[in-house]
C-alpha cells in the first residue's frame, strides 16, 4: 500500500489520526469484526457486555480524535485568516510609507527650489551692498 501524500508532501504520519489510513489489519472496523466474533462465538451476557463498552470505548475515541482534529483545523484556518488580515494591513501601511515618501521627496525639491533662491538673493543683497558702499566712497570723496 501507497502512503497517502497531502498538498504539502507530507506523508499520512503527520497527518491528524482521524484522516490516517489503516491497513488491513489495524481499522477500527477489522477490530469491531474480531470482537463481534468473538461475542458471536461465545454468546455469554459478560461477553456481549465487553463488546458494548469496547464499541462504546471505540466510537467515545474516535469522536474524541475527530473532536481534537476538528479544534486543530479551526486553529489553523483562523491563523491563516488572521494571516491574510495582517498581510493586507502590511500592504495598506505600505501604501501609506510610500505617499509620506513622495510627499517628503516632493517639498525637499522644494525646499532645494528655495534654497536655490535665497542664494541667489543672497548674492544680489552681497553685490548691493558693495556698490553701496562704493557709493558711499564716491559720495564722500565728492563732499570734500
Amino acid at each position: 500500500m501507497r502512503p497517502f501524500l497531502s498538498h504539502g508532501g507530507r506523508d499520512a504520519t503527520s497527518l491528524p489520526s482521524a484522516l490516517m489510513p489503516f491497513g488491513p489489519s489495524d481499522s477500527p472496523l477489522s477490530r469491531l469484526r474480531r470482537s463481534l466474533v468473538e461475542v458471536m462465538a461465545t454468546g455469554t451476557p459478560d461477553s456481549q457486555a465487553r463488546f458494548g463498552q469496547s464499541v462504546k470505548g471505540l466510537l467515545t475515541e474516535k469522536v474524541n480524535t475527530c473532536g481534537t482534529d476538528v479544534i486543530a483545523l479551526t486553529k489553523q484556518v483562523l491563523k491563516g485568516s488572521r494571516s491574510s488580515e495582517l498581510l493586507g494591513q502590511a500592504a495598506r501601511n505600505m501604501v501609506l510609507q510610500e505617499d509620506a515618501i513622495l510627499h517628503s521627496e516632493d517639498s525637499l525639491r522644494k525646499m532645494a527650489i528655495i534654497t536655490t533662491h535665497l542664494q541667489y538673493q543672497q548674492e544680489a543683497i552681497q553685490k548691493n551692498v558693495e556698490q553701496s558702499s562704493d557709493l558711499q566712497d564716491q559720495l564722500n570723496h565728492l563732499l570734500k
